[in-house]
């Protein structure tokens, strides 16, 4: 039986220990990937640390991963039949960016990222066609993109391509909070192909982040920036917005406090002279329990649906349409850039220690092979 090395959680607040797994076979509509990087998450560090959403143990975790397809369950695209998703993976031949699926698959060790051999589904995952795309930079693309889609999807903000046309002036402003995290910074590349599209509500992209990623934040597609730690950074985007000619109605909290954008979106409840507009934040980070709710801003965890059928379809269209299709396009780039932390399994609980003490726009990464 062929194996393989897996970082392995033993256990709620231990460090994950090299351990040798069995390595699986995909199933219908599964591929087998040969990890070369991961892309490490605060919520990693927070699984490994504290057990959040881990059922049971011994446990591989992990998402974001980029890697070679070693081979391909019944029922996937592969080139070689009638298929409408456009897509092909190919044993030996398809480098692949993956979104790892532990989570949806009750914890099954065979589906985390930590291990050099994974299980995903093929909606998860989408072909690098650039050969000149590292295997670093594209383990940093899966939960930076569908992380701001799904936050779009959640506001009920209409896909690319997907609104009625509108015949009014784009009135709003679409604020990213938290822009140089990863989910940030491709937030702000995201809206600002929505600000793009004709048929868009969305007049500009507002952005917060740190003054010494201002630059970064602006070469993204952001018309505005504002530093989140300035005391008056509230009054600065709500004047801003009015001097534009603009409301705030949506925001995409990536990181940072949920108060200052139900703070900015309640500014603006009383421009609508009809009072039928409402205000949503799609936030990143988990919801307080004891969060303030304010009368008209709707605050949405952003998470894919819990239906296997429906989160298939999600991340078949975020990853296998709108990042494939935006990465030929050379309209979006991996961000922030990667910075790697230590070759092989073993350099991924200091990663996660480094990523928990706070990093600033970068996306920190290990490799594991060549």
């Amino acid at each position: 039986m062929a194996t393989h090395f897996a970082a392995v959680s033993p256990a709620k607040g231990q460090p994950f220990k090299i351990q040798t797994r069995p390595t699986p076979k995909p199933g219908p509509g599964e591929l087998l990937i040969a990890v070369k990087s991961i892309a490490l998450n605060p919520a990693d560090g927070y699984m490994r640390n504290q057990g959040l959403f881990i059922h049971t143990y011994p446990a591989v975790i992990g998402f974001d991963i980029s890697g070679l397809v070693l081979e391909v369950g019944d029922n996937t695209p592969n080139g070689t039949t009638d298929d409408d998703s456009g897509l092909s993976f190919q044993p030996g031949i398809t480098r692949v960016a993956a979104y790892a699926a532990f989570f949806w698959k009750s914890c099954d060790p065979d589906y985390g990222a930590f291990q050099e051999r994974c299980i995903v589904p093929w909606q998860h995952a989408v072909p690098i066609q650039d050969n000149n795309m590292s295997w670093n930079h594209a383990a940093t693309l899966p939960v930076a993109v569908e992380v701001p889609l799904s936050a779009w999807d959640n506001l009920g903000i209409p896909r690319l391509g997907g609104a009625q046309k509108i015949n009014k002036r784009p009135e709003e402003a679409l604020l990213i909070w938290g822009a140089s995290s990863s989910v940030g910074s491709m937030g702000v590349q995201s809206a600002r192909l929505l600000r793009e599209d004709r048929n868009s509500s969305f007049a500009a992209v507002y952005a917060t982040a740190g003054l010494a990623n201002k630059k970064y934040v602006d070469s993204l597609g952001a018309d505005r920036v504002f530093d989140y730690k300035n005391p008056q950074v509230v009054d600065a985007i709500v004047s801003a917005a009015r001097e534009d000619g603009l409301v705030i109605r949506h925001c995409f909290l990536a990181a940072g406090q949920l108060a200052p954008c139900q703070a900015v979106l309640g500014a603006f409840l009383g421009d609508d002279k009809r009072g039928k507009k409402k205000a949503k934040i799609a936030s990143a980070p988990i919801i307080p329990p004891d969060a303030d709710v304010v009368d008209g801003v709707q605050t949405i965890f952003v998470q894919p649906s819990t239906e296997e059928g429906e989160r298939l379809e999600q991340f078949r269209y975020w990853m296998g349409t709108w990042l494939r299709e935006n990465l030929a396009k050379g309209v979006i780039r991996p961000s922030p850039e990667p910075r790697v932390v230590g070759k092989g399994l073993d350099a991924i609980n200091a990663g996660l220690d480094m990523l928990l003490r706070g990093v600033s726009c970068t996306k920190l990464v290990v490799e594991v092979e060549e």
